[in-house]
């Protein structure tokens, strides 16, 4: 292994990952912090979100933006932040001369934020959420409109930004509450990671985030099981293309099966040579691209796979998908395409220790929620799993009622497409 990572808890109860690679010639500062829409309620639906913009309007050392933001970017930085359903984060890369700089300004923007200009950022908001709807203010997004399928009346189905009745409505007493209550000791992780010292990282954390008070650690409440599928949530959309998204719900990361599952998604798609895009674009043209993707919480997760097309071609592209899907329930993986599988999972992982922000991903975003196995550990459980645990582990995800098909597009071919979701063809 060519890097060490560390964990470290300062007195305030903060926690400092480092991870050392010497041999690169860059840093990573990254702030991790376990607030997202999940810990959110109808009335202040996006406050996270908001929170991150506030954020860039300065702090009390920084109150004049312009100069904040030049100050990283004369040491190579460039101050981003992000905010997910269930977590957000503040990084920047650095020279690794320069880590001060920026732990300095990432420590004060997020402990001591003059929280300023919020009907100007409103305003910026509202304009952000207008990528998600149609010109009728419907929600277009597959992302939002799969979360509200799959997690009805659970957190995890509120938009990241909110709802523009939530935003418009928001106080900055709200702001302030969300604020108090999530950004504590017990909530963050302080992550630094490519050339630096842990020593180094240690006393500068501890001097930026001073200020940070002592709070625990936020918590959520599972999701339940949804409605048995199939299930298929349409929008119509006049656009060329029908774009699509089929779900399995399926498990986090820590689950036994996650191994056997990340062998699955590299059998459906890792390339040209892979399944879908050999079936779907390659050999029949149905599509330009099709991807399949794994998307976990710490108590949930989900197989996804997505595409666009033609509105008269989307049955095809479905049915098709569903028909390589089914094979994986069918019939065994052939030794040289899972060994493939594996090669490339481990290839892949080793690629991720030359990328501070892998690194500090894998290490500090992990550490919010539970304590993060290395790299080879990772790799080792992919390479022990046989083909047939795989086929089993795709008939127990790969089923029938747990599918669930959301489509935004025209309505040309959509009675084609709502018989292949309801029948679902090959799937156990």
């Amino acid at each position: 292994m060519s890097f060490t990572p560390y964990r470290d808890v300062l007195p305030s109860g903060l926690r400092v990952v480092t991870v050392e690679t010497p041999h690169l010639h860059t840093a990573l500062l990254a702030i991790y912090v376990r607030t997202g829409s999940r810990h959110e309620t109808p009335a202040n639906n996006g406050v996270s979100h908001y929170l991150e913009h506030l954020f860039f309007r300065g702090s009390e050392s920084w109150p004049d933006t312009v100069r904040m933001n030049a100050a990283v970017e004369e040491v190579g930085g460039n101050l981003n932040g992000v905010t997910t359903r269930d977590h957000g984060y503040y990084y920047t890369p650095l020279h690794p001369a320069h880590l001060r700089v920026g732990m300095d300004i990432l420590g004060d923007m997020l402990t001591r934020p003059r929280l300023t200009d919020m009907e100007v950022e409103r305003q910026i908001i509202l304009e952000e959420m207008l990528d998600e709807v149609d010109e009728k203010g419907r929600d277009i997004d597959l992302d939002n409109l799969s979360k509200h399928l799959l997690f009805p009346q659970h957190p995890l189905a509120q938009k990241i930004a909110g709802t523009r009745d939530s935003v418009s409505a928001l106080k900055h007493a709200q702001v302030l509450e969300h604020f108090a209550q999530h950004y504590v000791t017990g909530n963050m992780v302080v992550t630094a990671a490519g050339r630096v010292r842990r020593e180094e990282v240690l006393e500068l954390a501890e001097r930026a985030f001073a200020h940070l008070p002592r709070g625990p650690a936020s918590s959520e409440t599972p999701p339940p099981r949804g409605a048995p599928g199939p299930l298929l949530h349409f929008v119509t959309h006049d656009e060329s293309q029908t774009e699509f998204r089929l779900n399995f719900r399926a498990v986090p990361e820590q689950h036994e099966d996650y191994p056997a599952l990340q062998i699955l998604r590299r059998v459906l798609d890792d390339g040209l040579s892979s399944r879908l895009p050999f079936e779907i674009v390659e050999k029949r043209g149905l599509a330009y691209s099709v991807h399949a993707s794994l998307d976990g919480y710490h108590d949930a997760g989900l197989f996804e796979v997505e595409a666009a097309s033609a509105p008269e071609k989307a049955s095809q592209v479905v049915e098709e998908s569903l028909r390589v899907i089914a094979q994986l329930c069918d019939t065994e993986i052939g030794e040289e395409e899972l060994s493939r599988a594996k090669r490339r999972h481990r290839m892949l992982l080793e690629f991720s220790q030359d990328s501070p922000g892998e690194l500090a991903g894998w290490f500090g975003g992990t550490e919010l929620f539970r304590t993060p196995e290395t790299f080879d550990h990772r790799a080792d459980l992919v390479d022990s799993q046989s083909a047939a645990k795989v086929r089993e582990v795709a008939r127990r995800y790969f089923r029938r009622d747990n599918l669930t098909v959301v489509a935004v597009g025209q309505r040309k071919g959509l009675k084609a497409l709502e018989r292949v979701v309801a029948e679902a063809p090959g799937l156990p």
